[in-house]
């Protein structure tokens, strides 16, 4: 039996192992261990719902929000209605285990170009990959398609697939180990890796490894990346081990920085070795962390530069509230209350400054509440 097909079949057991609301809600006290944070009150509002395992929410304009869902649909809320058909459909996506249409990011200058870029998984049994391609947005479909990175090795679990732009105008890849641990520590593989990419899909120059797309390293399954404002500093949301390979738990938020070793599988939860980063925070039990943001509008100023992430199983959004004399620094670190509508897949400012949230609760390890999956939107009260 390859090494694949075991890992495909523990994974598809721990899967099944962990297989087998509210509509509106109004308040801003967050709780942080000892302490209430009070914050401008707000509600929780429901846009839309029936979707299937939403991942990624951009904006394209202010009335007009894009969401991939899992199973290959391309889905569009305009002027807060969501329509009915999708937008566009990927007929290659294996939507299997974790896979399938996931990570979604716009071009830079999407203004002047409308160019939309995702991620998703396809093939079949042991031979599943994740590609990366560009679209051009023609307002009633996607056209125009170019794949800027293929062949990147995937599985039922562990595909990464986030995908952002940097504040350097380039396109940063989030990949998972894919169930081969040891790949993460081959600079020579892309697993379990964040890449780098110009926007056409070449290796910049300045990347860490010589005509080589790795920017880091030692990662597990990074689910989350965001940039402090105004700055080049990137924090990165990170599942750790699962039980079958390494004690559960162990999830982390990194900074990322170019070139560095983030250790798995070799160190993992609190353990450290010279050489390989330290995570700032690390979550014992597993929380599960997925979509990340920092907040940079108006509609919540005590919200301004605070980091926010989503759980899938610790089921909410935790807030990190970061030293502004030196945003390499937590101070603190709360779970929103008021956020119990189950597993949170991503998170995104809206161009108002308002805050939109997706559930992921029928991605099979979560409750279906009735209406599931939706979008909801914090605004003020």
């Amino acid at each position: 039996m390859t090494k694949s097909k075991k890992f495909l079949i523990i994974s598809t057991f721990i899967f099944l192992f962990f297989s087998c609301s509210k509509e509106k809600s109004t308040g801003g006290d967050l709780y942080s261990g000892k302490e209430h944070i009070k914050s401008n009150s707000y509600t929780i509002e429901v846009v839309a719902n029936n979707l299937w395992v939403p991942w990624s929410i951009v904006f394209t304009g202010s009335n007009r929000i894009l969401i991939t869902e899992r199973n290959g649909n391309l889905r569009v809320i305009e002027n807060g209605k969501l329509s009915d058909n999708p937008l566009y459909t990927f007929g290659e996506v294996a939507s299997r285990g974790e896979g399938g249409l996931m990570g979604m990011t716009l071009d830079p200058d999407y203004e002047n170009n409308k160019y939309i870029y995702f991620s998703y998984t396809y093939g079949n049994n042991d031979d599943v990959y994740v590609k990366i391609v560009r679209f051009k947005d023609a307002g009633n479909t996607i056209t125009e398609e170019k794949t800027l990175l293929d062949n990147i090795r995937g599985a039922s679990f562990h595909d990464g697939c986030r995908l952002r732009f940097g504040p350097d105008k380039k396109l940063y890849i989030t990949t998972g180990d894919a169930g081969d641990k040891e790949d993460a520590q081959d600079i020579n593989k892309l697993n379990g890796k964040i890449l780098r990419l110009n926007s056409d899909g070449s290796i910049p120059e300045d990347n860490p490894f010589p005509d080589n797309p790795v920017w880091c390293y030692g990662n597990r399954n990074p689910q989350g990346i965001a940039w402090y404002p105004g700055t080049d500093i990137m924090y990165e949301t990170e599942h750790g081990p699962s039980g079958f390979d390494g004690p559960g738990g162990g999830d982390e938020v990194n900074i990322i920085k170019k070139g560095n070793n983030y250790g798995w599988p070799v160190v993992h939860h609190k353990m450290h070795k010279e050489g390989m980063e330290d995570p700032l925070l690390e979550f014992t039990p597993a929380v599960a962390p997925a979509g990340a943001m920092f907040y940079k509008g108006n509609m919540f100023p005590e919200f301004n530069n605070n980091f926010f992430f989503c759980c899938l199983r610790g089921e909410g959004i935790i807030r990190v509230i970061i030293d502004e004399n030196d945003p390499e620094k937590i101070i603190s670190y709360n779970k929103m209350k008021e956020i119990d509508f189950g597993r949170i897949r991503d998170i995104e400012e809206a161009p108002d400054g308002s805050i939109y949230f997706c559930t992921s609760n029928r991605d099979g390890r979560g409750t279906v509440r009735e209406g599931d999956d939706k979008i909801y939107r914090i605004v003020n009260k």
